[in-house]
């Protein structure tokens, strides 16, 4: 998976597998993986102006996380 650089509080990068709808995410504390992420979200994500705000209030406490790191 191919994880795009992200800056903005403790968000360093992300990546998105749209066959099987899962989010990795890597912050400063780990890395964490969320299932059934909606393409449109990860769109999203990839292209705020504010990552971490939008992670924060639509990934974080939407999805359920799994830390693998």
């Amino acid at each position: 998976m191919d994880m795009k650089k992200l800056n903005g509080g403790n968000l360093k990068a992300a990546g998105y597998d749209e066959r099987t709808r899962k989010l990795v995410v890597e912050l400063t504390s780990g890395t964490f993986e969320y299932s059934g992420v909606s393409p449109e979200v990860w769109r999203r994500l990839a292209s705020a102006s504010s990552p971490w705000s939008y992670f924060r209030d639509n990934v974080d406490e939407e999805f359920v996380a799994k830390r693998i790191r």
